[in-house]
């Protein structure tokens, strides 16, 4: 069923940190186009073809669809259905702690929501454990002690190979590693939203950090939820993400860096390539990064993308000119805003 030659050197494999596990270059993301109210058959194909191409990280959170949850549901049935004799060539994530279901245990988090939310998502995707559980965002009411616990758990209990974190602030990512490790788990990979218009993690010595401390990076939303695409060069179409009332990306980002993205995208062209391979390339320049997590919305945008891999890393003259167009943002180090 699936290509024999997917292990042929095409796909680079990264070490995640200074641990044991490997993680392709490009990871496909579940955020968007595999929830209920999206076609099916299509995503089945684009799990088929990743895989065909040496993506074995499949990145997903409990609240991905729409509706929320709906992605876990579909991606089960299709893990169940074509690839249950590939289990354990598979990397699969997923996280808790947004909004997921009403009252007062849906989101944050306290070990309730957590471990409810695992054993939920455990379920949805018909597995018997997931490799690796993140969570997804750091609560500010709740202790870090209850939170890391709570992951901890997760791996004692057998439901998660390895523990991740997302988006929490490097003051708060450092205490949390530490507590963790207090407590005999050890912080695989920390998962941030990492891209030509968004360099927090750099300018906030995160990336710096993760590379101290051995830890691997998961780079969510590389190309900036498609703004470091051709899509949004002459506006906002219609159809597109930005253009969708329920959407993440809103039309006033799409306007505000739109004259940055022009200029980026003139830079691409000029050395051969598209804007979108242009930023795949410069996230994977970092070698604090492990993976980039890409989305697709069919198995031709999967291709495109993926082929970003075949260029030739960015030289340190179009990195400084690159530099110049979309620098990193002042930002105080030691921050835990």
């Amino acid at each position: 069923m699936f290509d024999p030659d997917r292990y042929d050197n095409r796909m680079p494999y990264r070490r995640c940190g200074d641990s044991g596990l490997l993680l392709p270059a490009l990871s496909l993301g579940f955020w968007h186009n595999f929830g209920r109210n999206d076609d099916f058959q299509e995503a089945r194909r684009i799990m088929h073809r990743a895989f065909d191409r040496g993506v074995t990280h499949f990145d997903l959170a409990n609240n991905y669809g729409p509706p929320p949850g709906s992605a876990e549901e579909n991606v089960g049935r299709i893990l169940v259905e074509d690839f249950i004799c590939h289990r354990d060539e598979l990397v699969i994530s997923t996280k808790a702690g947004h909004d997921m279901w009403g009252g007062p245990y849906g989101e944050w988090g306290s070990r309730k929501h957590l471990l409810a939310s695992l054993d939920q998502s455990l379920k949805r995707l018909r597995l018997s454990y997931v490799d690796i559980f993140y969570s997804h965002r750091p609560d500010p009411e709740t202790r870090l002690e209850e939170t890391m616990a709570a992951l901890a758990s997760a791996v004692h209990s057998g439901k998660a190979l390895y523990v991740g974190l997302s988006k929490y602030p490097l003051k708060r990512l450092k205490k949390a590693v530490r507590i963790l490790k207090d407590m005999g788990i050890r912080c695989l990979i920390y998962q941030p939203p990492y891209s030509l218009l968004n360099r927090w993690p750099e300018s906030a010595g995160i990336l710096d950090w993760l590379q101290e401390e051995g830890l691997g990076c998961a780079a969510f939303s590389p190309l900036a939820q498609g703004l470091l695409t051709a899509k949004y060069l002459d506006g906002i179409p219609d159809g597109s993400r930005a253009a969708r009332a329920e959407g993440f990306l809103q039309p006033e980002q799409v306007t505000t860096h739109q004259e940055k993205i022009r200029t980026l995208n003139e830079l691409a062209m000029a050395h051969g390539m598209p804007l979108h391979h242009l930023a795949l390339q410069w996230a994977l320049r970092s070698p604090a990064v492990t993976t980039a997590i890409i989305g697709a919305r069919s198995v031709a945008q999967l291709d495109d993308s993926l082929d970003a891999l075949r260029a030739a890393p960015l030289s340190e003259s179009l990195l400084a000119v690159i530099d110049s167009i979309a620098p990193p943002a002042d930002f105080e180090k030691d921050t835990d805003a």
